[in-house]
Protein backbone atom coordinates (compact mmCIF):
# COMPACT_ATOMS: atom_id res chain seq x y z
CA UNK A 1 0.00 0.00 0.00
CA UNK A 2 1.17 3.61 -0.42
CA UNK A 3 2.71 5.33 2.59
CA UNK A 4 4.02 8.85 3.11
CA UNK A 5 7.53 9.30 4.45
CA UNK A 6 7.15 11.85 7.29
CA UNK A 7 10.78 12.96 6.91
CA UNK A 8 10.29 13.85 3.25
CA UNK A 9 6.74 15.23 3.48
CA UNK A 10 6.68 19.04 3.45
CA UNK A 11 3.06 19.26 4.55
CA UNK A 12 1.94 21.02 1.37
CA UNK A 13 -1.23 18.87 1.28
CA UNK A 14 -1.18 18.61 -2.52
CA UNK A 15 -1.82 14.86 -2.28
CA UNK A 16 -5.12 15.41 -0.45
CA UNK A 17 -6.59 17.06 -3.54
CA UNK A 18 -6.11 13.87 -5.54
CA UNK A 19 -7.45 11.35 -3.01
CA UNK A 20 -11.11 10.81 -3.92
CA UNK A 21 -11.90 8.84 -0.74
CA UNK A 22 -10.29 11.23 1.79
CA UNK A 23 -7.81 8.61 2.98
CA UNK A 24 -4.95 11.14 3.31
CA UNK A 25 -5.04 12.90 6.66
CA UNK A 26 -3.17 16.03 7.78
CA UNK A 27 -1.80 15.78 11.30
CA UNK A 28 1.02 17.63 13.07
CA UNK A 29 1.81 19.55 9.87
CA UNK A 30 2.39 16.32 7.94
CA UNK A 31 0.24 14.12 5.70
CA UNK A 32 -0.32 10.42 6.30
CA UNK A 33 -2.41 7.72 4.64
CA UNK A 34 -4.97 5.98 6.81
CA UNK A 35 -4.73 2.26 5.93
CA UNK A 36 -8.36 1.70 6.97
CA UNK A 37 -9.65 4.33 4.55
CA UNK A 38 -7.24 3.73 1.65
CA UNK A 39 -8.72 1.74 -1.23
CA UNK A 40 -5.33 0.95 -2.83
CA UNK A 41 -6.38 2.75 -6.03
CA UNK A 42 -2.81 4.05 -6.39
CA UNK A 43 -3.89 7.37 -7.90
CA UNK A 44 -1.40 9.20 -5.68
CA UNK A 45 1.41 6.90 -6.85
CA UNK A 46 0.40 6.52 -10.49
CA UNK A 47 0.01 10.27 -11.01
CA UNK A 48 3.15 11.13 -9.01
CA UNK A 49 1.24 13.88 -7.20
CA UNK A 50 3.74 14.60 -4.41
CA UNK A 51 6.22 17.37 -5.33
CA UNK A 52 8.66 15.93 -2.77
CA UNK A 53 8.22 12.28 -3.90
CA UNK A 54 7.31 11.39 -0.33
CA UNK A 55 4.69 8.80 -1.30
CA UNK A 56 6.14 5.30 -1.55
CA UNK A 57 4.68 1.90 -2.38
CA UNK A 58 4.86 -0.96 0.09
CA UNK A 59 4.32 -4.63 -0.88
CA UNK A 60 0.72 -5.87 -0.79
CA UNK A 61 1.46 -9.02 1.19
CA UNK A 62 -2.14 -9.90 2.06
CA UNK A 63 -4.41 -11.49 -0.57
CA UNK A 64 -7.33 -9.17 0.12
CA UNK A 65 -5.08 -6.11 -0.12
CA UNK A 66 -3.95 -7.33 -3.56
CA UNK A 67 -7.57 -7.84 -4.61
CA UNK A 68 -8.47 -4.43 -3.21
CA UNK A 69 -5.80 -2.87 -5.43
CA UNK A 70 -6.85 -4.76 -8.57
CA UNK A 71 -10.51 -3.76 -8.16
CA UNK A 72 -9.76 -0.12 -7.33
CA UNK A 73 -7.01 0.65 -9.84
CA UNK A 74 -8.51 1.22 -13.33
CA UNK A 75 -5.32 0.19 -15.13
CA UNK A 76 -5.13 -3.24 -13.50
CA UNK A 77 -6.55 -6.38 -15.13
CA UNK A 78 -8.54 -8.90 -13.10
CA UNK A 79 -7.00 -12.35 -13.47
CA UNK A 80 -10.29 -14.30 -13.60
CA UNK A 81 -12.41 -12.11 -15.88
CA UNK A 82 -9.54 -10.61 -17.90
CA UNK A 83 -11.16 -7.19 -17.71
CA UNK A 84 -9.45 -4.01 -16.47
CA UNK A 85 -10.75 -1.73 -13.74
CA UNK A 86 -13.42 -3.35 -11.62
CA UNK A 87 -13.09 -6.54 -13.62
CA UNK A 88 -16.45 -6.64 -15.34
CA UNK A 89 -17.91 -5.86 -18.76
CA UNK A 90 -21.44 -5.60 -17.33
CA UNK A 91 -24.05 -5.75 -20.10
CA UNK A 92 -21.90 -4.12 -22.76
CA UNK A 93 -21.33 -7.44 -24.57
CA UNK A 94 -24.76 -8.98 -24.14
CA UNK A 95 -25.23 -9.42 -27.88
CA UNK A 96 -22.38 -11.94 -27.87
CA UNK A 97 -22.58 -13.26 -24.31
CA UNK A 98 -26.36 -13.71 -24.11
CA UNK A 99 -26.40 -13.29 -20.33
CA UNK A 100 -29.83 -11.67 -20.26
CA UNK A 101 -32.59 -13.37 -22.23
CA UNK A 102 -36.25 -12.64 -22.85
CA UNK A 103 -38.27 -12.84 -19.66
CA UNK A 104 -35.25 -11.83 -17.57
CA UNK A 105 -34.17 -8.51 -16.09
CA UNK A 106 -30.53 -7.80 -15.29
CA UNK A 107 -29.30 -5.40 -12.64
CA UNK A 108 -25.96 -3.70 -12.27
CA UNK A 109 -25.69 -2.27 -8.76
CA UNK A 110 -22.75 0.15 -8.85
CA UNK A 111 -21.66 0.86 -5.27
CA UNK A 112 -19.33 3.56 -3.98
CA UNK A 113 -19.24 6.02 -6.85
CA UNK A 114 -18.59 8.86 -7.12
CA UNK A 115 -16.01 9.39 -4.41
CA UNK A 116 -17.80 7.69 -1.52
CA UNK A 117 -15.97 4.36 -1.56
CA UNK A 118 -17.57 1.14 -0.34
CA UNK A 119 -16.75 -1.31 2.42
CA UNK A 120 -17.38 -4.89 1.39
CA UNK A 121 -19.62 -5.32 4.43
CA UNK A 122 -22.06 -2.91 2.78
CA UNK A 123 -21.74 -4.69 -0.57
CA UNK A 124 -22.65 -7.90 1.24
CA UNK A 125 -25.78 -6.33 2.75
CA UNK A 126 -27.01 -5.26 -0.67
CA UNK A 127 -26.15 -8.54 -2.38
CA UNK A 128 -27.86 -10.61 0.32
CA UNK A 129 -30.97 -8.41 0.33
CA UNK A 130 -31.32 -8.74 -3.43
CA UNK A 131 -30.68 -12.51 -3.34
CA UNK A 132 -33.41 -13.04 -0.73
CA UNK A 133 -35.85 -11.27 -3.08
CA UNK A 134 -35.11 -13.61 -5.99
CA UNK A 135 -31.99 -12.06 -7.52
CA UNK A 136 -29.60 -14.53 -9.16
CA UNK A 137 -26.03 -13.29 -8.68
CA UNK A 138 -23.61 -13.48 -11.59
CA UNK A 139 -20.82 -16.12 -11.35
CA UNK A 140 -17.08 -15.39 -10.80
CA UNK A 141 -16.21 -15.65 -14.51
CA UNK A 142 -18.51 -12.66 -15.13
CA UNK A 143 -17.88 -10.50 -12.07
CA UNK A 144 -15.00 -10.57 -9.55
CA UNK A 145 -17.17 -9.87 -6.50
CA UNK A 146 -18.63 -13.36 -6.84
CA UNK A 147 -15.19 -14.85 -6.22
CA UNK A 148 -15.39 -13.50 -2.67
CA UNK A 149 -18.75 -15.14 -1.97
CA UNK A 150 -19.01 -18.26 0.16
CA UNK A 151 -22.50 -18.92 -1.21
CA UNK A 152 -23.55 -17.49 -4.56
CA UNK A 153 -27.20 -18.22 -3.83
CA UNK A 154 -27.24 -15.93 -0.77
CA UNK A 155 -24.57 -13.34 -1.61
CA UNK A 156 -22.66 -14.02 1.63
CA UNK A 157 -19.05 -12.79 1.43
CA UNK A 158 -16.03 -14.22 3.23
CA UNK A 159 -15.92 -12.74 6.72
CA UNK A 160 -12.24 -11.83 6.48
CA UNK A 161 -12.86 -9.43 3.56
CA UNK A 162 -15.78 -7.46 5.01
CA UNK A 163 -13.76 -4.56 6.46
CA UNK A 164 -11.82 -3.84 3.27
CA UNK A 165 -12.76 -0.67 1.41
CA UNK A 166 -12.87 -0.39 -2.38
CA UNK A 167 -13.10 2.63 -4.62
CA UNK A 168 -16.24 1.03 -6.05
CA UNK A 169 -17.66 -2.39 -6.82
CA UNK A 170 -20.49 -3.71 -8.98
CA UNK A 171 -23.01 -6.33 -7.90
CA UNK A 172 -24.35 -8.02 -11.02
CA UNK A 173 -27.04 -10.55 -11.77
CA UNK A 174 -30.55 -11.09 -13.01
CA UNK A 175 -34.02 -12.22 -12.04
CA UNK A 176 -37.20 -13.38 -13.70
CA UNK A 177 -39.28 -10.52 -15.02
CA UNK A 178 -42.03 -11.28 -12.51
CA UNK A 179 -39.55 -10.90 -9.60
CA UNK A 180 -38.17 -7.48 -10.49
CA UNK A 181 -40.64 -5.64 -8.24
CA UNK A 182 -39.57 -7.74 -5.22
CA UNK A 183 -35.89 -7.09 -5.95
CA UNK A 184 -36.39 -3.35 -6.39
CA UNK A 185 -38.36 -3.14 -3.15
CA UNK A 186 -35.56 -5.00 -1.34
CA UNK A 187 -33.04 -2.49 -2.70
CA UNK A 188 -35.20 0.44 -1.61
CA UNK A 189 -35.18 -0.98 1.91
CA UNK A 190 -31.48 -1.88 2.16
CA UNK A 191 -30.28 1.48 0.82
CA UNK A 192 -31.26 2.94 4.20
CA UNK A 193 -29.04 0.41 6.02
CA UNK A 194 -25.68 1.10 4.33
CA UNK A 195 -23.06 3.81 4.75
CA UNK A 196 -22.43 4.53 1.07
CA UNK A 197 -24.28 5.11 -2.20
CA UNK A 198 -25.19 3.01 -5.19
CA UNK A 199 -26.62 3.61 -8.63
CA UNK A 200 -28.78 1.07 -10.39
CA UNK A 201 -28.43 -0.09 -13.96
CA UNK A 202 -31.45 -1.93 -15.32
CA UNK A 203 -30.92 -4.33 -18.22
CA UNK A 204 -33.88 -5.63 -20.19
CA UNK A 205 -35.10 -6.55 -23.64
CA UNK A 206 -38.06 -4.78 -25.16
CA UNK A 207 -41.06 -6.75 -26.37
CA UNK A 208 -42.47 -6.81 -29.91
CA UNK A 209 -44.18 -3.47 -29.29
CA UNK A 210 -41.02 -1.83 -27.99
CA UNK A 211 -42.22 -1.83 -24.38
CA UNK A 212 -40.27 -2.80 -21.27
CA UNK A 213 -42.27 -4.15 -18.33
CA UNK A 214 -39.42 -3.45 -15.93
CA UNK A 215 -39.69 0.27 -16.66
CA UNK A 216 -43.39 0.13 -15.86
CA UNK A 217 -42.44 -1.33 -12.48
CA UNK A 218 -40.22 1.67 -11.78
CA UNK A 219 -43.24 3.93 -12.23
CA UNK A 220 -45.28 1.80 -9.82
CA UNK A 221 -42.59 2.08 -7.13
CA UNK A 222 -42.01 5.79 -7.61
CA UNK A 223 -38.48 5.30 -8.93
CA UNK A 224 -37.54 7.90 -11.57
CA UNK A 225 -36.99 6.38 -14.98
CA UNK A 226 -33.48 6.74 -16.40
CA UNK A 227 -32.68 9.68 -18.65
CA UNK A 228 -29.77 7.94 -20.34
CA UNK A 229 -28.98 4.44 -21.45
CA UNK A 230 -27.08 2.13 -23.73
CA UNK A 231 -28.80 0.31 -26.56
CA UNK A 232 -27.39 -3.03 -27.63
CA UNK A 233 -28.77 -3.73 -31.11
CA UNK A 234 -27.45 -7.28 -31.36
CA UNK A 235 -24.94 -6.93 -34.19
CA UNK A 236 -22.24 -9.02 -32.50
CA UNK A 237 -21.51 -12.64 -33.29
CA UNK A 238 -22.79 -14.87 -30.42
CA UNK A 239 -20.24 -16.86 -28.46
CA UNK A 240 -20.46 -20.57 -29.28
CA UNK A 241 -19.80 -22.89 -26.36
CA UNK A 242 -19.42 -26.65 -26.48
Amino acid sequence: MPVIDPETCSGCRTCQIYCSVDAILFENKKCRIDPELCTECYVCLRMNVCPESAIKAQPLDVFFKQLQHVLSDPVETHKVTGVTGRGTEEVKTNDVSGRYRRGEVGLSIDMGRPGAGVYLRDAEKVAMAAARAGFELAPPQDTPLAALMTDLSTGKLKDECLNYRLLSVIIEGKCKEEKIRDVLEALQKVEKEIDTVFSLGLISRVDEDGRCKALDCLDELGIPQPHRGKVNVGLGRPIVTE
